[in-house]
């Protein structure tokens, strides 16, 4: 593992890291980097942004940051101030430092957002998720460079465990549940056995009833955000999360790592999985599937397009697989696929035995287009109204199935003779 040394240097090299360095030598003595970022940093990882926590006046430190940054050259930093949390980001196009006051937190009521005051470091450390994310790291004053963490945090990174620091840790906030599963994906890390004992008896409990909709989207999408979305949520399926939230919902792995194989660049993976995701609710006939599927999707606050997209997916795909299945000629598989979403071609494709004609559609027949438009039509003296769709249909069907010459002038005979 690193030393702490070892880490200032490579923080040097870091997206904001030499400025944050150069504040804490320069008067801002009371700052540190801390969780996530210190974690990966010992892992040998490059963090995705930087923690940094400071005794007071994280706004200040966050504007003074953003100057700093931006005189070197970053392009318009942003900040943004959470005054209630005490908390300040700065943000541009190559990095992100999360600023936060140190402090204590209680709460009121299980699940509810904690109630914060100033704290001292161990009161600090001790309010975070996990051991391995309760390590600090000084970057100025007579501590710098020296490692603080909480009980177990380095021989639980060392060993590749996942450890919460108090009984009640998935009481208070049981999204750390989702979160869990979530690190333990990202980072190929054991969950400890008390704290996998404490997370089944929080979800048997109905814990994640505590907790809003929204918060749980806010992890759903972190999840669908990370390097392997697909083993997230995974992890979250094996922990019970997604029946703890409606008994229903199931993951299943192998059909959702063969329908992001179909999908391509221009689809969205994260509504694909979504969909995937809600399908038992989709194929059950014992009730109406679009109000649950609607109730879960607005809560954890998709859009209106992303929701009507992955209900959309979810909804066709099983009977797209016989659809593909049955369709004999490239026209015919155009006719069932063309109305639908990317998303729900490639699930369609990964749950039967139809996945070479999804790709078939995906790759080559959708992009296949007319070189004559309806203008064309009319100047070749067909009237106006549904014949011309009709007869573009029809040579588009023909094209498709190679019955045409190539060109302009070979698709005009054909709307053409259409009308013979």
């Amino acid at each position: 593992m690193a030393s702490g040394a070892q880490l200032l240097d490579a923080l040097r090299v870091h997206p904001g890291g030499s400025e944050l360095l150069a504040l804490a030598h320069t008067g801002e003595t009371d700052v540190a980097l801390v969780g996530g970022a210190v974690r990966d940093m010992l892992l040998g990882r490059s963090p995705r942004e930087l923690d940094v926590v400071v005794g007071e006046g994280a706004a200040p430190l966050a504007e003074r940051l953003a100057e700093s940054v931006g005189a070197a050259g970053a392009a318009d930093p942003r900040v943004t101030v959470h005054e209630r949390f005490g908390t300040a980001m700065v943000e541009w196009d190559a990095g992100r430092v999360d600023v936060a006051e140190r402090r204590a937190e209680s709460y009121p009521v299980p699940g509810a957002l904690p109630e914060v005051r100033r704290g001292s470091v161990e009161e600090d450390l001790e309010r975070r998720d996990f051991t391995v994310n309760a390590i600090l790291l000084p970057l100025g004053g007579s501590m710098v460079g020296e490692l603080v963490s909480a009980e177990h945090a380095l021989e639980d990174l060392v060993a590749g465990r996942l450890r919460v620091l108090h009984d009640r840790s998935f009481v208070d906030d049981p999204t750390r549940l989702l979160r869990l599963a979530r690190y333990s994906a990202r980072l190929g890390f054991e969950i400890e056995p008390h704290t996998a004992e404490l997370a089944a008896q929080a979800l048997a409990a109905g814990a994640l009833a505590s907790v809003s909709l929204a918060r749980v989207g806010a992890e759903l999408r972190l999840a669908l955000g990370e390097a392997d979305p697909v083993a997230a949520f995974a992890a979250l399926d094996q922990l019970g999360v997604f029946t703890a939230l409606e008994p229903r919902l199931r993951f299943d792995h192998d059909l959702a790592r063969a329908a992001l194989d179909l999908l391509p660049e221009d689809g969205r993976s994260d509504l694909l999985l979504l969909a995937s995701l809600l399908l038992p609710i989709a194929v059950d006939p014992s009730e109406d599937p679009e109000p649950v599927m609607f109730e879960l999707l607005d809560g954890w606050e998709l859009t209106v397009a992303e929701r009507q997209r992955v209900m959309r997916t979810a909804l066709v795909a099983p009977s797209l697989d016989t659809e593909m299945e049955l369709a004999d000629m490239p026209s015919e598989l155009y006719d069932a696929l063309f109305a639908h979403t990317i998303e729900a071609v490639a699930l369609g494709g990964a749950l039967g035995n139809a996945a070479s004609a999804a790709r078939e559609w995906i790759e080559t027949l959708r992009h296949v287009e007319l070189q004559i438009t309806g203008a064309d039509l009319l100047a070749a003296g067909i009237p106006t109204g549904p014949e011309i769709g009709r007869r573009l249909g029809a040579v588009l069907g023909r094209k498709l199935d190679g019955e045409l010459e190539d060109g302009h002038d070979a698709e005009l005979r054909a709307a053409i003779e259409e009308g013979g």
